[in-house]
């Protein structure tokens, strides 16, 4: 394989900078994996494009407000303003946190944030370009009342208000992520009430969606990219309501990449879905043999990245890459705020 594999050309003005509104709005491609054919739709069709007997798994990690503007100081007294993004916790009022601009970031280095009681001082590097910044105070109140959405930076555009609620799920739950798991963020109550309805069991787990889900890949060979780790946490019965279904011969279907990398990842470490909780290391490429997840729930995704690597895993590069030329023919949206596709 070759990251060139997984190129496509998308015209910029396909990228969604602006959510479908109401969220339930947006377009659908179902795409047959083992044909390669696919049909357009809508979202709002998917309770009947779903099989009563089926289990749709939903990740409710909430997007925190992990983006805030400081002021870097020195010891030799020189100021400038900073971007932090705040990556993960490490324990003990630590963090791991993308500073923009972070070159000249160097350890030592003190980060003062609004009226400056609330401030971090500078430790080692990390990889990706991240650092560790260790904190005065813990940093989840603070970010609440004072951070922003960190919005993916090809929406190019400031956050608004809007942002807070659209770009986080309905069944948002459990703090920690920086990105939104965003094939749910199409979700509505009504559409829960009429998946329901037809008898279909919803699941929810959490995988706290990290940088790891959207760094670069910067190797030729994708196999030789090393995906950053993600939290995660699957309850006692998230895992019997599972494997009573996987054990039924029922369809499990993953809404969006981070809900299939945490299934496939439970059961390639426990041969079946366990309560259990800890760091996500799985990268699925194609020739992955798929264990847990019978279709998949998710937005388009971009050129190059992991995410479309999974997928195409999942429905093979030709099959997605052909459904993706189709999509942008008929101008589907795209990334975060984008369409979806259901692939079965």
């Amino acid at each position: 394989m070759h990251i060139s594999d997984f190129d496509y050309e998308l015209p910029p003005e396909l990228i969604a900078r602006e959510p479908a509104r109401p969220r339930d709005a947006s377009r659908m491609m179902v795409l047959n994996r083992i044909t390669g054919e696919w049909a357009d739709s809508e979202f709002r069709r998917l309770p009947e494009l779903l099989q009563p007997s089926d289990v749709l798994v939903l990740n409710d990690t909430r997007v925190i407000r992990a983006r805030i503007s400081g002021k870097l100081e020195r010891a030799n007294g020189t100021q400038r303003e900073i971007e932090v993004l705040f990556a993960a916790p490490l324990g003990d009022n630590a963090w791991e946190v993308l500073c923009k601009p972070g070159k000249r970031v160097r350890k030592g280095d003190r980060i003062r944030f609004g009226d400056g009681k609330f401030e971090g001082t500078v430790g080692e590097s990390r990889e990706h370009g991240l650092r560790v910044l260790h904190l005065n105070s813990p940093a989840e109140l603070f970010l609440e009342m004072h951070g922003q959405v960190p919005l993916p930076p090809y929406i190019e555009r400031e956050n608004t208000a809007a942002d807070a609620v659209e770009y986080q799920t309905v069944y948002a739950n459990a703090p920690g992520a920086v990105a939104a798991p965003t094939a749910g963020l199409h979700f509505t109550d009504p559409m829960f009430e009429n998946l329901r309805a037809k008898g279909i069991e919803i699941v929810k787990i959490t995988l706290h969606v990290g940088i790891g889900t959207f760094l670069p890949v910067r190797t030729d060979d994708p196999a030789q990219h090393v995906l950053k780790p993600e939290r995660f946490q699957m309850t006692a019965e998230a895992a019997s309501r599972l494997n009573a279904a996987r054990d039924a011969g029922r369809r499990i279907v993953a809404v969006g990449t981070t809900t299939t990398r945490t299934l496939e990842y439970v059961v390639q470490q426990h041969g079946r879905f366990e309560e259990t909780s800890g760091e996500a290391d799985i990268f699925i490429l194609p020739g992955y043999d798929f264990k847990a997840v019978s279709a998949i729930l998710t937005n388009f995704h971009l050129p190059k990245s992991t995410l479309i690597m999974l997928v195409s895993a999942f429905a093979s590069r030709e099959k997605v890459l052909a459904a993706y030329r189709h999509a942008v023919e008929n101008q589907y949206r795209f990334y975060s705020y984008g369409d979806c596709m259901l692939i079965t």
